[in-house]
């Protein structure tokens, strides 16, 4: 399973619906999670979105969601150094590293190390396309589940015969 790594606050800091919400941040945190809980479920992501410890008062360390991981950096550890570590680490463990950040030093970093970038856009961008891909497929699987034909459930004779009346009503 492919690994995406998320630089939380510096994806808030670039999606116009985080950016608007940031004067409460805690719940531009969850927004966030939310939003890339159900992206990775769907690309098949198991994903890490690690944040800045000094701006998340209160927060344990990491906790974990299904196939998505919340990391609180250690005081005094940026999210920078903590992605860094992690894509040094894992890329090397032959694990294909996928790292969500604008930032342009941690992206020379990452695709030195071997690990792929995509930048705050490039993600927002992809999520809405997902989104419009589940509305469609849940549409779709509705309209389906919802269309009650009648000759889907009769036997052919009886369906025989039934249009035979249609058809000398007809006439």
């Amino acid at each position: 399973m492919d690994l995406l790594i998320v630089d939380g606050y510096n994806v808030i800091n670039a999606w116009p619906e985080l950016i608007a919400v940031k004067d409460n941040l805690e719940y531009a945190r969850d927004r966030l999670v939310d939003i890339l809980s159900e992206y990775g479920a769907y690309k098949g992501f198991r994903t890490i979105i690690v944040f800045d410890a000094h701006m998340a008062t209160g927060r344990t360390v990491s906790q974990m969601q299904g196939e998505l991981e919340v990391i609180y950096t250690k005081e005094g550890e940026t999210a920078d150094s903590c992605i860094e570590k992690m894509v040094y680490y894992l890329v090397r463990q032959g694990e294909r590293v996928y790292v969500v950040t604008s930032d342009f030093a941690e992206q020379m970093f990452i695709l030195g190390a071997g690990a792929f970038r995509i930048s705050a856009r490039e993600l927002k961008n992809d999520v809405a396309s997902i989104k419009k891909e589940i509305k469609a497929n849940i549409s779709q699987k509705v309209l389906a589940r919802d269309r009650h034909e009648l000759g889907s459930r009769l036997g052919k004779d009886i369906l025989k015969r039934l249009d035979e009346m249609r058809r000398d009503g007809l006439d």
